[in-house]
């Protein structure tokens, strides 16, 4: 039976609603109640094997101004000494070591989610730069590397043949 709410708006009961979902073939038919799944915890046994060798990767935010081309990315932790920041053949190579500090005496993880170790990042830049107007700050845990972008105007077109 339809009821109606405060703003008499129409509402169907659960069992209208349950129907006007279902076709004939299956309004006879009882439904049969699905048990919920439960995801087994992990044990420490369980954990996989990480390869120290493969870097964790660095996020990053690319956009453009009118003058610029700016990638963020947050490196909260890491010193500026720790940074390697390139740029070859306008791909942008970001490397870094993030460091747990002192954890002597740890007997047993609750849990671990931070990522500790190296990361880097390599983005194909989107837009042509000015690989001599670039100009990287750390500064409160983020990483803004700026460039100047190339004119539109200034790039040389080619004539196909």
């Amino acid at each position: 039976m339809a009821r109606r709410n405060r703003d008499d708006d129409l509402l169907l009961e659960e069992d209208e609603l349950t129907a006007a979902f279902l076709g004939d073939d299956d309004l006879g038919a009882p439904v049969e109640p699905v048990a919920p799944t439960v995801a087994a915890t992990p044990s420490v046994e369980d954990e996989w094997d990480e390869d120290d060798s493969v870097p964790g990767q660095l996020a990053v935010d690319v956009y453009e101004t009118r003058e610029k081309l700016v990638v963020k990315a947050r490196t909260a932790g890491v010193n500026k000494g720790d940074l390697d920041v390139s740029i070859s053949d306008n791909q942008l190579t970001v490397r870094g070591t993030l460091s747990a500090g002192n954890e002597d005496g740890v007997e047993n993880y609750f849990l671990q989610e931070c990522y500790w170790g190296e990361f880097s990042r390599t983005i194909a830049l989107p837009v042509p730069v000015k690989e001599e107007e670039i100009e990287a700050v750390l500064k409160d845990g983020v990483l803004t590397i700026s460039f100047g972008k190339v004119k539109q105007d200034t790039i040389k077109k080619i004539q196909v043949l």
